[in-house]
């Protein structure tokens, strides 16, 4: 995937793209964690409004494909990654003005918000699927499962280092505050963003427009090409139905603690503490465990395969947590489970960046453009059909907590379902990508 003119990123290079994840997760966790919170208890609004924005903001990202092919074409991703970046910014900034707005103007502020929230996702959907491309592209095989370790972890302290400043900076709160803090953070990530980016790409990435050009290329025509390779449409299915099972269990969680376990809103708050930490845990073990066993750094297949087992048997564990309810280990089978979604978190981008070559070339942005959007959707909508079964569950049992037991089983028993599909879908890729390497040195250095 490398040009003969590229050189591959350093650690230090591989950092500096991390930057763009740290100012993507600040941006992120003050729109989607703070104005929620503020919209809801400040302001009294039902949940249903951040509810619906964030949404809309999941909504937008089905256009990463066509954002992808937009980067293909002009042969560069740094444009995408910094013009991404400043929509994004730009609408967490206006969401926060919506915010504050709302208090005295309701309407005029919700119309603010829709706009804010979908610059919010536009921006996410450019910048992130042309970085994970100039990653892939610049980052040697052996170290891009590392390399998304680095970036992810960048991301993980973007959220933990916004919060804690914000949460100092937002006090005594109002309106104005909430602006003042919101336009800073957006302001800083636009920078660390071209600090991140600078000359990164360098004289490689165009020369990348000429080594094999697209005439007369059209989105349609490039998108139907794509999904009708098989292992393409079929690695999208996977990401679609694991990334299902990653998010089924983030809204009810907490309420599951609270039921069953009786613990208080400050108690199940720590709790999400420690699936956190046990992410940030995650995302550190696999480029540990790859430094120690050099020969699996390329082995995609048994990575994916036993990070999805693994997260289900976690999940199993919660299921029995459910059934067992007060005198069992919760706390540290939530930490288990936030490692094992760390791990997967880790290994499931990792492929993306190793497969996203494979097929038809030149055409890298649109194919994670369509693995992005399948994963965004997926995102969005495991939330809420995790509430779904939540409810269904409950109402049809008599238990509470065998309500909650049956829904961590079936979620645990979509991450199997995954497993399986991994072998179906990556596999076949990961042969056809070594093959073209064999049989085409030349097209690959071109």
């Amino acid at each position: 995937m490398m040009t003969s003119a590229a050189q591959p990123l350093s650690w230090f290079g591989m950092i500096r793209l991390g930057l763009v994840q740290t100012a993507l997760g600040s941006v992120t966790v003050l729109t989607m964690a703070t104005l929620n919170r503020v919209m809801v208890v400040e302001l009294g609004l039902p949940s249903m409004l951040p509810g619906i924005l964030v949404g809309l903001h999941y909504a937008m990202q089905v256009l990463r494909p066509r954002l992808g092919y937009g980067s293909d074409i002009g042969g560069r991703r740094t444009p995408w990654i910094i013009g991404g970046m400043m929509l994004h910014a730009t609408g967490g900034a206006l969401a926060a003005v919506a915010t504050a707005w709302m208090a005295t103007h309701l309407f005029l502020g919700i119309a603010l918000a829709v706009v804010a929230f979908m610059l919010i996702g536009v921006g996410v959907s450019a910048a992130g699927t042309s970085l994970l491309v100039l990653l892939a592209k610049r980052t040697e095989p052996a170290r891009r499962t590392t390399a998304a370790s680095i970036a992810w972890i960048m991301m993980v302290t973007g959220f933990i280092g916004t919060t804690a400043a914000a949460g100092h900076a937002l006090d005594p709160f109002s309106g104005t505050r909430l602006v003042a803090v919101s336009a800073s953070v957006s302001a800083i990530a636009v920078i660390l963003t071209v600090v991140g980016v600078w000359n990164v790409e360098g004289e490689a990435g165009r020369g990348e427009r000429s080594s094999e050009p697209p005439p007369k290329s059209n989105f349609r025509a490039e998108l139907l090409e794509i999904l009708a390779e098989r292992q393409a449409r079929r690695f999208a299915i996977f990401i679609f139905v694991s990334m299902l099972a990653y998010s089924s269990q983030d809204l009810i969680l907490e309420p599951f603690a609270g039921a069953v376990f009786g613990m208080t809103p400050g108690q199940t708050t720590k709790l999400a503490g420690f699936q956190h930490t046990g992410t940030l845990i995650g995302m550190t073990l696999v480029p540990l465990f790859n430094r120690l066993m050099p020969a699996w750094r390329t082995r995609t297949t048994p990575w994916i395969v036993g990070a999805c087992t693994a997260s289900a048997l976690a999940l199993f564990n919660i299921a029995m947590a459910a059934a067992m309810g007060p005198g069992w280990p919760l706390r540290a089978s939530i930490l288990l489970m936030g490692i094992t979604n760390g791990v997967y978190a880790i290994v499931a981008i990792g492929a993306m960046m190793n497969l996203v070559g494979a097929g038809h070339r030149n055409r890298e942005g649109t194919r994670m453009g369509i693995w992005g959007a399948s994963q965004a959707v997926s995102y969005g909508a495991g939330g809420f059909l995790g509430t779904v079964a939540s409810d269904a569950t409950q109402h049809l049992l008599p238990s509470l907590s065998l309500s909650y037991a049956l829904v961590f089983a079936a979620e645990a028993g979509l991450y199997l379902f995954a497993a399986s599909l991994a072998i179906w879908a990556v596999r076949p890729m990961m042969r056809a990508e070594t093959m073209a390497a064999v049989t085409c040195p030349a097209k690959q250095e071109a």
